[in-house]
């Protein structure tokens, strides 16, 4: 009871703390938010439509020839999913499209895109299916226009529609991607920043142990009939702690926010908790190793951030050379973001994630191993 009181006590002063507002709960987010926007891949379906009349056939052709974009039951729902990213653009195709056509005049056809990636390219594409879509309707029209029944009109389009052969276009997509198509611009930024910011705060938050001896108030909690493997093990749950709330939020807030996919849901929360425990780890190693919490702060946001860009934090492990795929499983971040790879891009489970958990379990025992060792011997001096 004693070891959750302390850990307790380190979670509170974690969360009091104001600074930690930004650092830890806001900047995390902001930079997933920054790496999906500038450098996140095509949303699944990139065009977008809704059809007022579904029954119309000019916008049952528009929609083929778009290749089955993803409809919307609503003009504001395809709206909203170009604005928030979703998609790249959309279309909006109302209904008496070919009455309209006929008559000679068609309704207005409403097109949105995002200013950036490939959103006013797609206008092009559009353009051109709304043409070929209007052809014939457009052809019974003007020859109604000259006088012509329309029965007569319908029949003589149909009969030059059988007369034209089409032509058949294929293809081919040489190699293979190294990411899914369906994959989510924000995925592979959320997972990669969630590892490189849950070990960042880990070593950083070692200042507050530092400060605990400092202050004297281990010396103090020593004189208590408190015992000091007591002692340890709170300060190493209050560190894990921090660091697992920080990747509860970060996952929270990606998915409620950005609609990240973590995949299996076990698996997710298996590789949260062993990687927490390794921040721990290294944390309760750095509290116990440097004498100021300056000392700390200054080579945690070095180190964290070094063996994140070398374990794939910075830059997917996919796009890594030979050489430096083994150096990334030289360190956790590398398992880490392994782990999450199988999970959210190949759509793996618990069971396909289970040497990277096993890897990322040991790394976690030794560092706590040796950390407690050191701290013990710190507080008893």
């Amino acid at each position: 009871m004693r070891a959750l009181a302390i850990a307790g006590a380190n979670l509170k002063r974690f969360l009091r703390e104001r600074s930690n507002i930004f650092f830890v709960f806001i900047l995390p987010i902001g930079i997933v938010l920054l790496i999906g926007a500038q450098f996140g891949g095509d949303p699944p379906a990139r065009i977008g439509a809704y059809v007022a009349d579904e029954s119309d056939p000019v916008a049952v052709d528009v929609i083929e020839l778009l290749d089955d974009p993803r409809t919307f039951d609503s003009e504001a729902a395809l709206i909203a999913a170009v604005e928030r990213g979703d998609l790249s653009a959309g279309v909006v195709l109302p209904a008496g499209l070919r009455s309209g056509l006929v008559s000679g005049d068609p309704p207005a056809i409403s097109f949105v895109a995002r200013p950036d990636g490939q959103g006013p390219q797609f206008r092009a594409v559009v353009e051109r299916a709304v043409a070929v879509a209007s052809i014939e309707p457009g052809a019974v029209g003007w020859a109604v226009s000259q006088g012509a029944e329309m029965a007569t009109a319908e029949a003589a389009v149909a009969t030059a529609r059988s007369t034209v052969r089409p032509i058949d276009v294929t293809t081919v997509t040489a190699g293979s991607a190294l990411f899914p198509a369906d994959l989510g611009r924000f995925d592979i930024g959320a997972s990669s920043q969630l590892v490189l910011f849950m070990f960042l705060t880990g070593l950083t938050g070692s200042a507050a142990l530092i400060q605990t001896r400092q202050l004297g108030v281990s010396r103090r909690m020593l004189a208590s009939p408190t015992r000091v493997s007591t002692i340890v093990l709170g300060e190493a749950l209050g560190r894990f702690l921090v660091v697992l709330t920080q990747g509860l939020y970060i996952i929270a807030v990606t998915a409620a926010g950005f609609g990240v996919d973590w995949g299996d849901p076990l698996g997710a929360f298996a590789l949260l908790v062993v990687f927490s425990a390794v921040g721990a780890g290294a944390a309760m190693l750095a509290g116990s190793l440097f004498r100021n919490d300056q000392q700390a702060g200054s080579v945690g946001v070095v180190a964290g951030i070094g063996l994140a860009a070398l374990g794939g934090s910075m830059l997917p492990l996919d796009l890594f050379g030979d050489t430096m795929q083994v150096v990334a499983r030289l360190t956790p971040h590398g398992w880490a973001n392994l782990g999450f790879n199988e999970l959210v891009i190949r759509n793996g489970g618990i069971g396909d994630i289970g040497l990277e958990l096993a890897v990322l379990a040991a790394m976690a025992a030794g560092l706590l191993l040796v950390a407690s060792w050191r701290l013990r011997r710190v507080l008893t001096r």
